[in-house]
């Protein structure tokens, strides 16, 4: 049996265990951290991640802890006014093949470790990754040592397997938390909501079925430059980042019970992510701001294609899952800096502009939620 060593134990890392054991392969997933704590607030899943999530069989699970996010609302930032709004549920379902969710992390990282046969082993920081013709041989930093037929580096935006490059950083960091509902002005109504003002933007949106508002609120700043997961802020600071905004805003920011705030960084495309035994998943592969919404999904999609590229078991496989999805994850992580810049515009015809464009969204975004990584597979062979 083939055995394959996983590095990273967090959405992309859990995802892609999960596909390789329902191929039959015998997995083992290492992670850094010695426990596995509620880290990070909210994220979303669109349509093309819910399939593969379906296809896994963990689907039905998913939704019944996920939020429904049934509209889109754009607001403006001073008055709190909607400029522009789209329905999304059961719209967004039947346009795109599945539903559009806020989910808590920790829910999801629950309900991978579920359905992942095993536990991930902790403790275990990755350090040096050596390559053979008989295999790969990992070293961690408490002295201990795997060998594996194939490693696949999920490990993150500072990701070892990938090895040392220069992180691109955006001159902008964000304040992320969870806000009850009942202390968020008009929250029990959010979908996907936006509030966007001069220089800086808020994305909200309900998770754990309805009972928080997750919150990320971007400011520019060229002096933070934390690029970490577990630094803290104050509410108190994010307000102020946010001062004269719509009470909704400032309301939100003021009752969080635990305020995160890191830079934001990604990285250059990759030229190559695969060697005959070594490849990259998710954030390893290919970090990318925030701003599209797809830093999740796009490694849900990685884990289906590795998982049905390796099942044909010829040497090749792991540099065809970098073919299927290496032209795609680069034109949206270019993308998502992309939005970066459209969103931090100051009051006036630019951001008029922006605004009027923003009628064409749905259509505009239909071909990264659209897509069928399992068709796309099957048409490839």
């Amino acid at each position: 049996m083939v055995h394959i060593a996983v590095v990273g134990s967090g959405v992309g890392g859990l995802s892609a265990a999960i596909a390789l054991q329902r191929r039959g392969f015998d997995v083992d997933v290492y992670d850094q951290a010695r426990t596995l704590s509620e880290i990070g607030a909210g994220v979303s899943l669109g349509g093309n991640g819910m399939r593969v999530l379906d296809a896994l069989g963990i689907g039905k699970e998913v939704r019944d802890v996920s939020a429904h996010l049934r509209r889109i609302q754009f607001h403006h930032w001073r008055t709190g006014e909607i400029f522009y709004e789209h329905p999304m549920g059961d719209w967004y379902e039947q346009r795109f093949g599945g539903p559009f969710l806020g989910i808590h992390r920790a829910d999801f990282h629950r309900l991978l470790l579920s359905a992942y046969e095993g536990s991930p082993l902790l403790g275990r920081r990755c350090v040096t990754v050596s390559e053979s013709p008989d295999g790969v041989d990992l070293a961690f930093a408490d002295g201990s040592t795997a060998h594996a037929d194939i490693v696949v580096g999920a490990d993150g935006l500072r990701s070892v397997v990938r090895g040392p490059d220069e992180p691109v950083f955006s001159a902008m960091s964000c304040y992320r938390g969870l806000t009850p509902v009942d202390r968020v002005p008009g929250g029990d109504t959010f979908g996907l909501t936006f509030f966007l003002g001069p220089n800086r933007h808020l994305v909200a949106y309900p998770v754990r079925g309805g009972e928080f508002i997750n919150f990320v609120a971007y400011v520019p700043d060229p002096e933070w430059t934390l690029e970490s997961w577990s630094a803290r802020s104050e509410p108190a600071e994010a307000v102020a980042a946010f001062d004269g905004w719509t009470d909704t805003v400032t309301e939100m920011l003021a009752h969080a019970g635990e305020v995160g705030r890191w830079a934001l960084y990604d990285r250059e495309p990759l030229r190559k992510w695969s060697t005959d035994r070594v490849t990259l998943l998710g954030d390893a592969a290919h970090p990318m701001l925030p701003h599209a919404g797809q830093g999740t999904n796009q490694a849900l999609e990685d884990a289906a294609a590795l998982a049905h590229c390796l099942n044909g078991s010829d040497g090749d496989a792991l540099r065809r899952y970098e073919q299927i999805r290496k032209a795609r994850t680069r034109q949206i992580q270019l993308g998502a800096r992309a939005n970066a810049a459209c969103f931090q515009l100051p009051d006036g015809p630019p951001a008029e502009a922006r605004n009027a464009r923003l009628q064409s969204l749905p259509e505009t975004v239909a071909w990264i939620h659209e897509y069928d990584i399992h068709a796309e597979l099957n048409r490839a062979g």
